[in-house]
């Protein structure tokens, strides 16, 4: 795990905190209710927890001085693990009025289910798994948010036969698309294996629009984020939209494709 200053700083002041009320890492771990071991890893600087931070802020009446530190180093620990680039388009996110989605590979954060997500971070270094797996969550607001925004989604259909987690988690995130594609405001379109080459193959792509009729665009490959603003690149992922929009099935043939991969699990 990379090294978090405030994460150490976090186990600095328990230590000093500790040692000026004149407590062993055991006698805390008692009070408190945890192991000598938990504490010296937090002292250490290894790793921290949300409820101990607040534990620790009720025993040694800090008025929240320990869990302040705990999110600043719970936030900086959010940046090492979300590609480059990624927090910033989220703040764009946020604010468009239309989403055009294409997924190559796997379904989209958007449009994942809790399962579908933890066992996408569970396979890769499974670090700040539960907290990643609820912004995750939180992220999906955008979708239904007032002045809900129009959103286009298109699947390459080998994302529909991967099998993420286990037939059971496919099974639930693949019904979870079909009641996504109810949505008035949401058109979900599947590119058949059929197809041959198409330009979305080169990888999958996001492109936001916003009210005043600008775009932008983000890509992700192997970990690492790109968010695109210059007019000439956005053009070119708009192309590739039209281009690969251009192989992908009606609305109701798509619910047919995603419908028969749910039931063959």
């Amino acid at each position: 795990m990379s090294e978090n200053q405030a994460r150490i700083f976090f186990g600095g002041e328990l230590r000093r905190m500790r040692e000026k009320a004149g407590l062993t890492g055991k006698e805390l771990a008692d009070a408190l209710g945890c192991t000598p071991q938990w504490i010296s890893t937090m002292e250490s600087g290894r790793k921290v927890s949300e409820p101990s931070a607040q534990d620790l802020d009720t025993f040694f009446k800090t008025d929240g001085h320990f869990h302040r530190h705990w999110k600043l180093a719970n936030d900086i620990e959010m940046q090492f693990v979300l590609p480059p680039g990624f927090p910033e388009y989220l703040e764009y996110e946020k604010k468009a009025a239309t989403y055009r989605i294409y997924c190559a590979l796997l379904i989209n954060g958007l449009f994942q289910t809790e399962d579908y997500t933890r066992s996408i971070l569970l396979a890769n270094d499974g670090t700040n798994v539960p907290e990643l797996t609820a912004k995750r969550m939180e992220r999906q607001a955008v979708l239904i948010r007032e002045n809900t925004p129009h959103t286009w989604l298109v699947l390459d259909e080998t994302v529909l036969h991967r099998t993420v987690g286990s037939p059971a988690i496919m099974r639930e995130q693949l019904n979870y698309l079909l009641t996504a594609s109810e949505r008035i405001n949401t058109m979900i379109q599947v590119v058949p294996n059929g197809s041959g080459y198409h330009t979305g193959l080169e990888g999958s792509f996001t492109i936001l629009g916003f009210d005043d009729g600008t775009n932008l665009a983000y890509t992700e490959s192997a970990g690492e984020g790109l968010l695109i603003e210059k007019s000439a690149r956005i053009r070119d992922k708009v192309v590739r939209w039209d281009l690969l929009r251009g192989y992908a099935l009606p609305v109701e043939e798509s619910r047919v494709k995603i419908r028969t991969a749910m039931e063959s699990l």
